[in-house]
């Protein structure tokens, strides 16, 4: 069978986009192929930095045929009385291309109506892409793209060469004034003669001698055995990063591991600096000795044989930096942490929302709210905590090294002899900054964390900043869940409603929104975040959305009612059940308020009813108080019975308003037991 291969070279292509562009191209291909009635075999992607590489194998050289069945006019539009064909019929025959003694009858609902069947010959594969290809490489996205010379279309990086070939056979197809062909070029380097290309195998073959691995997973097994040995023969180790090592795949086409040194002396730097500028500016990978140190030595992957000219020069690149990194950590280390707060007065948090000086200032009110309900020991230590958190962004090291903010105000804290607790707390106020990110390990972190994110959430969305769509330029959606993070990992069973509300006061003139719908705002934030984040640990979406009905207050028990419920479902029972609490709750109405009066009670199954109720409603509320949300679930599910017998023998809505509000009021009570746990009407049932 045929198969097409098609590579696009190019200059080197930044390390992000060449992934998803051959994910790209790989679902738009196969989408081709099948919207085109070709049957071809599932595409396989390879890459490097400089071609993106995409294969299909057992491709039909030809177009499948097709007869199409349309429906024109009825047939008492399409004939006259002698049975002749009308101007309708005869118009429709030659807009399908046929002679009108072609046209069929067929019934539809519609009635009888005059058929067309119209049979397209495929046409051949070849002509197919010569039309498409041009396309799927201009449509390719990238983050960024350039234009270069005279070229019309822009590319992530200028092209040099495409090559498409069908059965063994170049294409016929340009793009932006490059023919397409069967060359293909080696290594910049180390060889770049150009090889000829006639299929995947031939194409594997001659890249493996012109010093190209073009296979992305087999050249990043190469990385990291070449990364373990020379960490091993250091006397030390490389920490897994599947995150570096994906970067670093995509800048090489032959990889090569070289170990550097560096001056030991670097070593009293902070690690997180010497980690961040090996790992993040440099892309090398760090050696420890396994116990949390680092020594002093780094590994690089080189796009060519390892020279002591490359070692040597890798070396001199760090060295700066790290003297640099020096000289800033020491003209900070003149002054204590404490004199860099008033410098944040001169800077603009958000314009609406004043300095990152009353920024400080706010959080310091919010971390203040905070210690009160989580930590009352430690206010003292937290509103410290608070007025630095931000200092740090006026030194010169985090001027240089943003990423470091938090972490660098944290040693400076320790050195300016701030308690410990401050100095942590300080360094890890901004966790969890990404997904998969740890939340603070201390508690004043946490409370400092919290402050930060919520005075952040509330605003913004104070003044109008509220996320919509992709759009979330101030991160509320990030912020919001690592606030539920935090308080799941501490358990703290603080409500948020009450943390929102004492927080508002602190914002002053600067919210423009009021309090209510601010206060909307935020809790459908937090709330679509914990749905998204129940969600990934597997609970029943609907399981999650009839908990988070009843309320957003405090956010570890939801996670609590969430599970429990989730148990609850997985019962025989439960669809019954659910479907007797939803009967219950779909006829309250506005008189269902008050006491039910005993005295009402005629019938024998509303006297059952509320004799269970009465039997189950304290051990239910203890249990909801005691946060055992399983058990007060279990006991509710004691009523059941005697609501199916209540609404098989009892008679509600009755022309007696007296007794007709008594059982409403009845109904509501039987309501109240569950609505604080979940709200039954969300339940999906399944269809019977």
């Amino acid at each position: 069978m045929p198969e097409l291969f098609l590579e696009i070279g190019s200059e080197e292509i930044p390390s992000g986009y060449v992934q998803p562009a051959l994910e790209y191209m790989r679902e738009e291909l196969a989408s081709f192929f099948s919207r085109n009635r070709i049957k071809a075999e599932a595409p396989e992607i390879l890459g490097t930095p400089r071609r993106l590489v995409i294969s299909v194998k057992g491709v039909d050289a030809l177009q499948e045929d097709i007869v199409e069945l349309f429906h024109g006019p009825n047939v008492s539009v399409a004939y006259d009385d002698q049975g002749e064909p009308t101007k309708a019929a005869m118009g429709f025959a030659r807009g399908k291309g046929l002679d009108v003694s072609e046209l069929t009858r067929d019934n539809t609902p519609k009635g009888e109506v005059v058929c067309a069947r119209v049979e397209k010959k495929g046409r051949p594969t070849p002509d197919h892409l010569n039309e498409f290809l041009p396309q799927l490489i201009g449509n390719i996205s990238f983050p960024k793209k350039m234009r270069w010379a005279d070229k019309a279309r822009p590319f992530a990086r200028p092209l040099h060469w495409i090559i498409a070939v069908f059965d063994g056979k170049p294409l016929e197809f340009s793009f932006d004034g490059i023919q397409c062909g069967d060359l293909s070029q080696g290594h910049r380097f180390l060889k770049p003669d150009k090889f000829q290309v006639k299929n995947l195998a031939s194409y594997l073959e001659e890249s493996a001698n012109h010093f190209l691995m073009v296979d992305p997973e087999l050249r990043k097994q190469k990385i990291l055995e070449q990364v373990e040995n020379l960490a091993r023969e250091a006397g030390g180790f490389v920490e897994k990063d599947t995150e570096l090592l994906n970067i670093v795949n995509y800048l090489v086409e032959f990889p090569v591991a070289i170990r550097g040194d560096f001056d030991p002396r670097f070593l009293e730097l902070p690690k997180e600096l010497l980690v961040m500028t090996m790992k993040y500016h440099q892309k090398y990978f760090p050696v420890s000795d396994g116990k949390e140190n680092l020594l002093p030595c780094f590994i690089t992957i080189s796009n060519m044989s390892a020279g002591p000219e490359i070692k040597n020069g890798n070396e001199r690149v760090l060295r700066a930096r790290l003297e640099d990194a020096r000289f800033f950590y020491d003209e900070d280390k003149k002054k204590n942490l404490a004199d860099f707060v008033e410098p944040l007065k001169g800077v603009v948090f958000q314009k609406k929302l004043g300095t990152l000086h009353e920024k400080m200032e706010r959080v310091c009110d919010l971390a203040g709210v905070l210690s009160d309900h989580a930590c009352p020991d430690k206010k003292s230590q937290a509103l410290r905590a608070a007025q630095l958190c931000k200092a740090d962004l006026m030194t010169l090291m985090v001027y240089e090294f943003p990423e470091l903010q938090g972490i660098m105000g944290g040693y400076y804290a320790a050195h300016s002899g701030e308690e410990p607790e401050v100095a942590q707390a300080i360094k890890e106020h901004y966790r969890p900054a990404f997904a998969g990110d740890d939340p603070p390990a201390s508690e004043l972190g946490a409370v400092i964390a919290v402050a930060d994110k919520l005075d952040t959430i509330l605003g913004c969305i104070g003044v109008g900043l509220i996320p919509s769509g992709s759009e979330d330029p101030y991160g509320l959606r990030r912020n919001a869940l690592g606030i539920i993070q935090i308080f799941l990992h501490r358990n703290w069973q603080v409500s948020l409603d009450s943390l929102v509300e004492e927080s508002l006061g602190s914002m002053g003139s600067k919210i423009k929104l009021d309090p209510e719908t601010i206060r909307n705002h935020v809790m459908e934030l937090f709330s679509q975040r914990y749905k998204t984040y129940l969600n990934a640990e597997g609970f029943p979406y609907d399981a999650i959305d009839c908990v988070l009905s009843t309320g957003l207050d405090s956010i570890v028990d939801i996670r609590a009612k969430v599970a429990a419920f989730s148990d609850l479902k997985k019962q025989p029972y439960f669809e019954p059940l659910a479907i007797a609490f939803r009967r219950v709750v779909s006829i309250l109405n506005d008189e269902a308020v008050g006491d039910v009066d005993p005295g009402l009670l005629n019938d024998p199954a509303e006297k059952k009813l509320f004799e269970m109720y009465l039997k189950v409603r304290d051990p239910v509320f203890r249990h909801i108080q005691n946060k055992e949300f399983s058990q007060a679930l279990e006991k509710i599910v004691e009523i059941k019975p005697a609501v199916d017998s209540f609404f098989d023998e009892v008679m509600v809505m009755v022309e007696d308003a007296s007794l007709r509000k008594n059982r409403l009021c009845l109904l509501q009570q039987i309501s109240g037991l569950f609505s604080e746990l979940a709200d039954f009407s969300r339940i999906v049932l399944k269809k019977s």
